[in-house]
């Protein structure tokens, strides 16, 4: 059975536990046959990539924890460089990679040591699942999440149908990436005031989407596919529809005056 990792962004929260629990694990140390020590700077085998989506007063931050060596296509494109495992961890050994540039070049994640002229990546930290006097018999990222948004396992552990993979043959799976938005503040210009409590829908050419305006005038349709949408407000009899696009970008929109 294949060992994977299972993010959960739903909790994760953005604090960088897991990125510096990897660089202190494997910086001013060597483990040897997995890994060769990783430079202070210039690689992350575990990076949080974070955005900031959207605009103005309307805007949301995503947290997405990558590790990009940890994919079967690796293990496709150079076989010949990886320990011989039975759990599916791709282990990339430094004497065996010797000189291997072009596997940093292809691989998101895989970086290059240029003193010692070989590829570099996260290893799972497979030193420790394999010593029996460990106190840790985990990768350091996961030990170190406090939220538990990281976790390690089987693959039969984690309801992997309901998950997603940046790559479609990595290692990693994703519970809950971030989908597009759509946000405004709707107002009244002759009043000058907001309006709350208008019903506001969101049609695509696949899926309709309702809420309504809240007591700040505030809408937003969180976690909608990216599409081109329809977007009309309704309230007292009066409507105003606007075309909005999330194929691109989320869209914290501007003030819409309804009137």
């Amino acid at each position: 059975m294949s060992k994977v990792f299972y993010i959960d962004l739903q909790k994760c929260t953005g604090c960088r536990n897991c990125q510096i629990a990897c660089k202190d694990e494997f910086c001013g140390n060597s483990w040897l046959p997995y890994a060769a020590e990783q430079p202070e700077i210039g690689q992350f085998w575990l990076k949080v990539n974070e955005k900031e989506r959207g605009a103005g007063s309307h805007v949301r931050v995503s947290y997405i924890p990558f590790i990009g060596a940890q994919t079967q296509a690796i293990a496709e494109y150079a076989p010949e460089v990886l320990m011989d495992r039975d759990d599916g961890l791709i282990v990339i050994e430094p004497e065996k990679a010797k000189d291997r540039k072009d596997i940093a070049e292809k691989f998101e994640g895989v970086y290059w040591n240029e003193e010692l002229c070989i590829p570099q990546g996260c290893c799972g930290c497979a030193h420790l699942l394999d010593d029996e006097d460990s106190p840790i018999r985990i990768p350091r990222c996961v030990d170190n999440c406090p939220v538990e948004a990281i976790q390690f396992g089987d693959e039969s552990e984690f309801d992997l149908a309901h998950a997603e993979r940046l790559d479609e043959k990595s290692n990693v799976y994703y519970k809950a990436l971030p989908q597009t938005f759509i946000a405004a503040t709707v107002y009244d210009p002759k009043e000058m005031e907001i309006v709350e409590g208008a019903k506001v829908t969101a049609k695509s050419a696949d899926e309709t989407f309702e809420t309504s305006t809240n007591m700040w005038g505030d809408f937003w349709f969180k976690e909608i596919p990216a599409a081109d949408y329809t977007v009309t407000i309704e309230k007292d009899g009066k409507s105003k529809t606007l075309s909005v696009s999330t194929l691109e970008k989320d869209q914290g929109l501007p003030d819409i005056a309804f009137e």
